[in-house]
């Protein structure tokens, strides 16, 4: 069972998942700064430069969306031609198109945008255009996958494409019918009102915080919602009701007099959590420095003596690091290349059970993550899908005296 805690104010809504009494995914998101990622817009192609491969694409934000040739080429592979055409034959300034926003503006770079679109619900990932079916790597049933596909295949028409998420899993016929036929629906509001809009426009917006973490990682039949106001409680009911008709969720106001973060170990978990030191049971430690280009993550065995045996000790705090570092890239949502130094161990089996816990770590993570193996200097090298921009901003603030290098 999983809690679910929403701490609301005025402005800002602050999200906090906690899985077995420990946190493991933290949001905010402010009125004027909600995410953009997932957002349908009509755009106009300013630029097109054939040595980038690549457009500009001007979508009513302060920086003109960067296009991609790949994202302008079909979305099925093997639909697309196999010598790749030049940009400058796909589009032209002043050519108005929709596209999807797929990664946030940082620093003094626009917004990243796609015409492989998706519309996600709470059994599947619509795509209007993608013309395949696939099922989520996290449902292992053969049989269950074949079903699953059978189904997609069944429901699907023209050159619609789906995902079948984890959730979808087990669900009847009729639930994952029902998802099909609402996203549908979106999309051709969506069609319909970039026929009659004039770019650039905003044409459909994903959904906000709140509703986006209940679609993507709450369980109305098992996990518990806890709201400290009364308004966004009754919300997130009907929402959750829309989503399963039926189902009774687990949605609760939080009267007590402390702040709900405080009542339920979410601020203490949270400080400790952004450090940049962390404290691993037993004693040993794990360092996280995030630069432009990667995080690195670094394992000591601090105060942790173990036994007698030298490499048992290493192997079981690389064991402790690595569940922890699992949880720690997602509570921060830490995203692009990692690299974990752990303490070097001289037998590979050793090696092999790390990357199995890190692994098995990741497998709880719903943002798409990779464990490459190790470098040829004994590092752990993993990526992790990043789109939206990382929630540590509350918890952390770039120092106005060194900007952030730790050198004056």
């Amino acid at each position: 069972m999983k809690q679910m805690i929403v701490h609301c104010e005025p402005d800002t809504i602050q999200m906090a998942l906690i899985e077995d009494g420990r946190l493991v995914e933290y949001a905010a998101e402010r009125g004027r700064e909600q995410s953009v990622v997932g957002s349908f817009y009509k755009g106009r192609v300013v630029n097109v430069l054939p040595g980038m491969q690549a457009a500009f694409v001007d979508i009513g934000l302060k920086k003109n969306a960067f296009l991609y040739v790949d994202d302008v080429l079909h979305p099925h592979l093997e639909k697309q031609p196999k010598n790749k055409p030049s940009i400058a034959e796909l589009l032209s300034v002043g050519q108005e198109l929709v596209v999807q926003v797929m990664k946030e503006p940082r620093g003094g770079k626009g917004a990243r945008v796609t015409t492989h679109f998706s519309l996600p619900g709470r059994c599947m990932v619509f795509m209007p255009k993608s013309d395949y079916v696939a099922v989520s790597k996290k449902i292992q049933r053969e049989a269950e996958r074949m079903r699953l596909k059978m189904i997609g295949e069944r429901l699907r028409s023209g050159e619609e494409g789906i995902i079948m998420r984890t959730v979808s899993e087990d669900e009847p016929v009729e639930s994952v019918a029902g998802d099909l036929e609402m996203l549908r629906m979106e999309w051709e509001r969506i069609i319909e009102r970039a026929h009659t809009s004039e770019s650039p426009d905003l044409l459909h917006r994903d959904l906000g915080i709140l509703q986006r973490f209940l679609r993507d990682a709450f369980d109305p039949l098992n996990d518990e919602l806890i709201i400290d106001r009364e308004r966004d409680a009754k919300e997130a009911e009907c929402y959750l009701s829309d989503l399963v008709p039926g189902v009774k969720p687990q949605v609760r106001v939080y009267e007590g007099k402390n702040h709900i973060f405080q009542a339920y170990g979410v601020e203490e978990q949270l400080k400790s959590g952004f450090s940049r030191q962390i404290s691993l049971p037993g004693g040993g430690t794990i360092v996280v420095d995030q630069t432009e280009a990667l995080t690195v993550i670094d394992v000591n065995t601090a105060k942790y003596i173990g036994g007698d045996n030298f490499e048992d000790t290493v192997t079981r705090t690389n064991l402790l690091a690595a569940r922890e570092i699992a949880r720690i890239i997602r509570l921060r949502d830490i995203g692009g290349i990692i690299i974990v130094d752990f303490i070097d161990m001289e037998e590979e089996e050793h090696r092999h059970e790390v990357i199995a816990a890190m692994e098995a770590g990741i497998r709880k993570d719903r943002t798409k993550s990779f464990v490459v193996g190790w470098t040829k200097l004994g590092l752990l090298e993993m990526t992790r899908k990043k789109a939206r921009e990382s929630s540590a901003a509350p918890y952390s603030r770039t120092c106005t005296s060194c900007g952030g290098t730790g050198i004056m």
